[in-house]
């Protein structure tokens, strides 16, 4: 026993353990005492997993002893009071571990597809409200005509808190702008917890539009991860599993965490990021985004590029 413990005070390998539960994925950061080990899998195992029936675990359980690529679906959902919200942000993460490289697609929010299920065409982010995760987890493997291994459901007001627990981070601001009483001004700027999500959540005087907001959000879970990956989480390992705790949901076990942690962690050393595009129309009144057939196998080709 104290071999073990000597040998893991040697590897000094800390288990990152962050947003959306990817970032623990992307993070390689690492490592976790031995004392808070047992607290660590209670929460994961008992409070954020989540098993959707769409997603075959046996399959993806292979493609990891294998150590192939993993194509992980992350859901940013607004919740309200009396709401059960939408999944306001849509991105597909692929993590290919040989080549040491990660690419995260974003889905517009109001793509118009068929919603699996449900029986009918709608914006893709309604599949959420309708079916929960399992629903958009069906939904965006009908749309991409890909296999997802693992999906990761986090509430913004989570994401909000986990910017504070990492000490707030660093993102590139393209032009200036107010949103929810924050001035934010051109250039490299320190965002906290709220001015995060406020950042986040300004769409309207984009000029890309929901574009410009999935560009944001893309570059909040990279400042997590990089600013996670560089700071001792030990003293803060309470803090980040209370905000996991209570806005995150997926099918990942504990021990899927420890494999990415251990195996998958260089894939951020190679950051791809792709935004799908497509044409606004109304449709009754109600605005949708009509992706083009060829946009879509254009995606769906760049994702099998990276699993493949």
């Amino acid at each position: 026993m104290a071999t073990r413990k000597a040998r893991r005070k040697k590897k000094k390998k800390w288990l990152w353990i962050s947003l959306a539960v990817v970032l623990l994925v992307a993070g390689g950061g690492a490592a976790y005492l031995y004392s808070v080990y047992h607290n660590v899998k209670t929460t994961v195992d008992d409070e954020i997993h989540k098993k959707v029936s769409g997603i075959d675990h046996k399959v993806t359980k292979k493609k990891m002893k294998a150590q192939e690529p993993i194509n992980i679906l992350l859901l940013g959902v607004d919740e309200r009071e009396n709401d059960k919200g939408r999944s306001d942000t849509m991105i597909v993460m692929t993590l290919d571990p040989a080549n040491n490289r990660m690419q995260m697609v974003s889905i517009p929010r109001d793509t118009r597809t068929e919603i699996v299920g449900r029986g009918i065409d709608d914006k893709i982010n309604h599949a959420y409200a309708f079916g929960g995760s399992d629903m958009s987890v069906n939904t965006v493997e009908n749309f991409l005509d890909i296999r997802l291994d693992y999906y990761v459901r986090m509430n913004m007001d989570g994401l909000s808190q986990m910017v504070n627990t990492v000490g707030g981070i660093t993102v590139n601001n393209d032009f200036a702008f107010s949103q929810g009483g924050y001035n934010f001004p051109k250039g490299q700027i320190e965002l906290g917890g709220k001015e995060a999500l406020a950042w986040v959540r300004m769409r309207y005087n984009d000029p890309q539009g929901d574009a410009g907001r999935n560009e944001r959000q893309r570059q909040v879970i990279q400042g997590v991860i990089d600013k996670g990956s560089n700071i001792n989480i030990v003293n803060n390992i309470g803090s980040v599993m209370d905000v996991l705790g209570e806005n995150v949901a997926t099918n990942m076990r504990f021990e899927d965490m420890r494999n990415l942690a251990m195996n998958y962690r260089d894939a951020r050393k190679n950051i791809e990021t792709y935004q799908m595009t497509g044409r606004g129309t109304r449709i009754n009144d109600i605005y949708y985004l009509q992706v083009p057939e060829s946009e879509v196998q254009k995606t769906h080709d760049m994702i099998k590029e990276y699993s493949s």
